[in-house]
């Protein structure tokens, strides 16, 4: 479903990644870990389109998209949660949901009052609200909510475009444990088919959620391969996942 080739970029002479090369199944939930630095926020603007790589390619469901623009990306089903918040303050949680599922019908430009009165972005905005559980705020200005609900919103707020794959930038990010619970059964509710590929700083949620580990250093893949291996894994142990201890 997404797949990279020797993904390669540099700033000047940092090499950030290093012919980065990864293959993702429909359905399919990786987890990124890796220290500060080790280029996973950079991988993410690369898979995205935010950034240009020096070489390599990225490939969709088959289809090479490495030319193409974010929106083009994201119309074709790749989208995105960031660490920090990306909403839009003055606006309801409704209204935010209603300018993302606007975007695969082609509509994002316009008002969002203009996207409201369409019954099928009225369904979409319903039906991710109840997945991420918003409908009790959908009224509220995202102002006005907590910062826990607006991580949820940012979830849903890529969820209602509709993609087939969903990087999600530490989801759990400046949240306490409670939320961070919450945020397990969150992303255990999402759809089956969904692709999740997901940078995580917390050990406990990473573990539980992943089919896949990926470990990044220096920009390298240095470890892939299937949760039980990590966990086992002395390198890792030492080197990156620091005080860390088996549960």
């Amino acid at each position: 479903m997404l797949e990279t080739r020797s993904l390669t970029k540099s700033f000047g002479a940092i090499h950030v990644t290093r012919s980065v090369s990864l293959r993702l199944e429909r359905g399919e939930r990786r987890v990124i870990l890796g220290p500060n630095g080790a280029g996973k926020t950079t991988l993410f603007n690369l898979l995205v389109g935010e950034l240009a790589p020096d070489s390599g390619t990225v490939h969709l469901a088959g289809e090479d998209v490495t030319a193409l623009p974010v929106a083009r990306r994201a119309r074709r089903g790749l989208s995105r949660s960031y660490q920090k918040n990306t909403l839009f303050d003055g606006l309801t949680v409704e209204e935010n949901l209603a300018l993302a599922a606007a975007v695969p019908t082609g509509h994002a430009t316009r008002l969002w009052s203009d996207s409201l009165s369409r019954p099928e972005i009225r369904e979409t905005v319903a039906e991710v609200a109840e997945q991420v559980r918003l409908v009790p705020y959908l009224h509220a200005k995202v102002s006005e909510v907590s910062y826990g609900v607006r991580r949820q919103l940012e979830v849903g707020v890529a969820l209602a475009t509709r993609p087939h794959v969903l990087l999600m930038d530490e989801p759990t990010s400046g949240v306490g444990p409670e939320m961070s619970k919450g945020f397990h059964d969150l992303l255990n509710d999402l759809p089956s088919d969904l692709t999740l590929l997901i940078i995580e700083h917390d050990m406990d949620l990473a573990f539980a959620v992943a089919d896949t580990i990926t470990v990044l250093n220096y920009g390298e893949v240095v470890f892939d391969g299937l949760p039980e291996a990590a966990r086992g894994s002395k390198l890792l142990k030492d080197i990156y996942l620091g005080s860390w201890e088996d549960a």
